[in-house]
Formats: C-alpha cells, sequence, structure tokens
C-alpha cells in the first residue's frame, strides 16, 4: 500500500465521522457560507502578480516537522504581506498536521487573499466543507480519483462558488482528467505514491501538454528563485511552495526575500 493509498483510506473513515457529525444543512449555515470568493486564476493572471501560491504546512509524510511552532494567522499574513498570490492550507490532521481550524483561522486573517484548501478530496461532502470553513479554491488529486470523481467534484465546487485546481503528476493522470469544470492544473513534482523526487522535471515534460485555456502551475521542489524563472519561460503562471518558506523562523520575511530574487 502506498503512503496516498493509506491517506485516502483514512480519509473516507474522517468523511463518515464528520457526516455524522455535521449535516450538509449545517455546514451551509456557517458565518463563510454565503461570502463571495476570491478569485485565485485572477490573482494569478494580473501582470503584476508574483504568482507564489504560499503553503502553510506544519510536517509531511516525507519531512517529519517543518514548523509547528507558529500560528497560522501569522504565517498566512506574514505571505499575504510579502506579496503571495494566494495561499494554501492544509487541513489533513493525521498526515499533515492541520486542521479545519487552521483554514477558518487564515481565512479571517486574510479576508482579501484567495486561500485554497490543500486536502485530499474524495467526497462531495468535503467541496461543502471548503465553502464552510472559508476556502476559495479546492484541490482534486488525479492521482486518487476516477476520471467521474474529478467530473463530479469540480462541477460541484463551481456550483458552490469555487475554483478548482486539479493536480496531476504525468501524462497518464493528465489524459484520463476531465477538465469541463477545472480552472487551474497543477503538476506536483513529487510522486504523491511514494513521495520521491526533488526536481520540477515533471512540470517541464508536461508544459507544452496542458491546454491553453486552463491556468498552470508547478508544485513542489522548488526551493531557487532561478526555478521560478526557467518555469516562467516554460508557461508556468503559479509556484505553490511551502516547506522552503516554513523551515526558515519568519516564513514571510522569507518568501519576500525569495520574491526580490526573481
Amino acid at each position: 500500500m502506498t503512503i496516498l493509498d493509506k491517506i485516502t483510506a483514512q480519509k473516507a473513515i474522517e468523511v463518515a465521522a464528520a457526516k455524522a457529525e455535521a449535516s450538509i444543512q449545517d455546514l451551509e449555515k456557517s458565518e463563510f457560507f454565503a461570502r463571495k470568493t476570491n478569485s485565485l486564476v485572477a490573482n494569478l493572471s494580473a501582470e503584476n502578480s508574483t504568482g507564489i501560491i504560499a503553503e502553510h504546512k506544519r510536517k509531511s509524510p516525507s519531512k517529519g516537522i517543518i514548523n509547528d511552532q507558529l500560528s497560522v494567522e501569522e504565517v498566512t499574513q506574514g505571505y499575504a504581506q510579502a506579496g503571495a498570490a494566494g495561499l494554501s492550507v492544509l487541513t489533513d490532521t493525521d498526515f499533515f498536521g492541520g486542521n479545519k481550524e487552521d483554514l477558518q483561522k487564515a481565512r479571517i486573517a486574510n479576508p482579501s487573499t484567495p486561500i485554497l484548501r490543500k486536502d485530499f478530496m474524495i467526497d462531495e461532502y468535503q467541496v461543502y466543507e471548503a465553502k464552510a470553513w472559508g476556502a476559495d479554491v479546492i484541490l482534486l488529486i488525479a492521482a486518487c480519483l476516477l476520471p467521474e470523481q474529478i467530473k463530479t467534484l469540480s462541477q460541484k465546487a463551481h456550483e458552490l462558488g469555487l475554483e478548482v485546481l486539479l493536480e496531476i503528476h504525468d501524462q497518464e493522470e493528465l489524459d484520463r482528467s476531465p477538465l469541463e469544470y477545472v480552472d487551474i492544473v497543477g503538476v506536483n513534482n513529487r510522486n504523491l505514491k511514494n513521495f520521491a523526487e526533488n526536481n520540477v522535471n515533471a512540470s517541464l515534460i508536461l508544459a507544452d501538454k496542458i491546454p491553453a485555456n486552463v491556468i498552470k502551475i508547478s508544485e513542489s521542489c522548488i526551493s531557487e528563485p532561478e526555478t521560478i524563472n526557467l518555469l516562467k519561460s516554460a508557461g508556468y503562471r503559479g509556484f505553490l511552495i511551502g516547506e522552503t518558506f516554513m523551515k526558515d523562523a519568519s516564513p514571510g520575511t522569507k518568501l519576500g526575500e525569495f520574491i526580490a530574487k526573481i
């Protein structure tokens, strides 16, 4: 069983427990549910955009604890002030140390900045959760979803006013993924089945394969400003980065220094 298999199996258990605790109707009564969402697509498309989606990430299965000493408010506000085009907040608890409160706190602290709910989405219920917790964008990971699930979940997200980031790793995942309701295609440079690889080769290989009508971003394994310029030359408009900044005692300051070198 791969790490991704373990994560998705655990996610099914979590979703079942969450459904028993709160109905979709309960989620729809959330203070955030009726809010007008912020567009990550618009921010990434802006002429002066840094393109950086900065991530709050306490730990990962491959790296262990990265930084669990700072509040989510401090980290995300620091990112926004430094010039992040968007924020990514992990809500998976067992494997990444996040939770729904992190997303809610980030939302309150950054009312006008687009926020991605970073999690392993396998059920429509989670799309309603994302909306109720204050997200603007959901993540769908092709490696753990069937094509019909991608279409159903992305369509539901659009119905709720959320944008959709579909994450792929290779040509096979791109070819089998319906993109009708997908706004952004992200290439994860790290294979989620084994969390291996430490380069952006996957993004460079797939750059010309992704349809031109969606925004394309590169995720993971980005630690140098020079890499951003390489990816920009290949047509990427966004860059999801977490560990590079979270390893620092002041992630926002680190992001500002990083942007100054691009």
